[in-house]
């Protein structure tokens, strides 16, 4: 099998200033991230409030009613008044359209109880944010089945299920990077405080799944997400968040899995990802591809990720196009990001670090210049059966991807039997939209392709194919500066 470093990676460049340590930037940063996860799990807890709770039985709410819309948001509504509580979807199934909570309120769905969305647009009216974004000015994101802005204390849990019954059928579409008319969000929460999202079987959306904007201290543990019903079937963005924990949750989306935006165009801070599985078509774990603000303070840990398995639900493909998919393309700022003890499979390209310039903001705004992305570690990584592409890091020539360190990398991955791009031949594509496949079949190395990379260390990594491949195991081009490894 092929294997060895490549021209422009010789051995006496990777001595040079190496000590065969980790770099001490890295090891300070896992201090500080894991001593973090710890505040964060003592700091976040679960829903609180009142005993009181309602029912849409109680609100005039009959079974086999053709809509539970005024029934339940009566319960919520009132409950409210009182300062909060529970509302308790018991039992069978409620059809409803858009749903408003508000602060301390707990909307629980049984086990046995499903909430329906209907399959009328008419009952999802506009939900325009008061807060502009950059994903409202170009996506038109104003539909949804649950919606909260500016509430704090809320919370929607229980052993049923949420079902967005958003297949190509019930919410026809394009897919998109741009609007998405006519396919409701299952779950939007805006500028809320103390959010609790817990149990759940949140399924079959017709555009993303749940989108949480500016909010603190959010804590998502224990849902299942299936979302492989239509196009943009996102299972879970966070955007501007702060005091983050997603822990305990399996996910199974079409489009991103996992996935945090900066269109809030504020600071995603302090976010612990903890023992999850999740499975996407598109990309697994995703930082980007909105990215005009700063995302700070990242821990993933203890996950498996990748393409859905056999026996899950997939309309498209089995194989992620990425598994790990750091992006910074819109201006902003990521730094401080750290991964370990990732199990990655059936990823096209396991590893993908994307430093661009497509410069997408709201349209009165300047296009702002190329972003920072630095301090970037991945820190045992294994993984099988993943693609023949390849993982690749893209800085641009003015504007580096900053410290980068990988450890502990036992990755195999398929042999391509496709034609090889010469280094000088890969575009630049500063502006093209920033998935792997942005490089269709295959980068130069089977493990590793690095270009315009400042500081790159490399130890114990390890990529092992298959079959037979001519590529090397590990390429940097020439652009790529202050390269350690061994």
């Amino acid at each position: 099998m092929a294997c060895g470093w490549a021209v422009g990676f010789a051995r006496d460049a990777l001595a040079q200033g190496c000590d065969g340590a980790f770099p001490a930037w890295a090891t300070r940063l896992a201090s500080q991230l894991t001593a973090m996860a710890g505040r964060l799990r003592a700091d976040l807890k679960p829903w609180s409030g009142p005993e009181r709770s309602a029912r849409p039985e109680d609100f005039g709410y009959a079974r086999g009613q053709p809509l539970a819309t005024q029934a339940i948001q009566g319960a919520i509504d009132s409950l409210a008044n009182e300062g909060g509580g529970t509302v308790i979807l018991a039992h069978g199934d409620y059809v409803s359209g858009t749903l408003d909570l508000r602060s301390h309120i707990r909307l629980k769905v049984d086990e046995g109880a499903r909430l329906l969305a209907s399959l009328n647009l008419a009952d999802y009216p506009p939900r325009v944010a008061k807060r502009p974004t950059v994903m409202d000015s170009n996506m038109g994101m104003n539909q949804s089945l649950i919606f909260a802005e500016g509430c704090s204390n809320i919370s929607l849990c229980g052993a049923g299920t949420i079902d967005g019954r958003g297949t190509k059928a019930n919410f026809p579409g394009l897919e998109s990077n741009g609007g998405t008319p006519g396919r409701p969000f299952l779950i939007r929460v805006i500028d809320c405080q103390q959010v609790h999202i817990q149990g759940l079987l949140l399924k079959d959306s017709a555009c993303w799944m749940q989108n949480y904007l500016h909010c603190d201290e959010l804590l998502i543990e224990g849902i299942r997400v299936e979302n492989q019903a239509n196009f943009n079937n996102d299972g879970c963005d966070i955007d501007g968040c702060r005091r983050v924990i997603v822990r305990n949750c399996r996910i199974n989306s079409e489009d991103d899995g996992l996935c945090f935006k900066g269109a809030a165009e504020r600071p995603t801070e302090q976010v612990l990802v903890e023992n999850c599985r999740i499975f996407s078509t598109t990309n697994a774990i995703k930082l980007g591809t909105d990215s005009q603000s700063t995302f700070r303070d990242v821990l993933i840990q203890n996950l498996e990720i990748g393409g859905p398995a056999a026996d899950m639900p997939a309309i498209n493909r089995r194989r992620t196009e990425s598994g790990i998919s750091w992006e910074i393309v819109d201006g902003g700022l990521a730094e401080n990001i750290y991964a370990r003890n990732i199990h990655i499979v059936r990823a096209d390209s396991p590893l993908f670090l994307r430093l661009g310039d497509r410069g997408r903001v709201r349209p009165q705004e300047p296009r702002p210049k190329p972003g920072i992305l630095r301090r970037i570690v991945y820190d045992q990584i294994s993984g099988a059966d993943n693609g023949a592409r390849g993982s690749y890091f893209m800085g641009l020539p003015e504007r580096h991807i900053e410290d980068v360190a990988l450890r502990d990398i036992a990755l195999q991955v398929s042999a391509t039997d496709k034609p090889v791009p010469r280094q000088a031949d890969i575009a630049e594509m500063r502006d093209t939209y920033p998935d792997a496949h942005m490089i269709a079949d295959a980068v130069p190395a089977y493990g590793l392709w690095a270009r315009h990379i400042d500081r790159l260390t490399l130890r114990r990594v390890k990529f092992s194919t298959r079959a037979p491949d001519g590529r090397p195991m590990i390429l940097a081009d020439l652009d790529t500066k202050n390269v350690c490894g061994d």
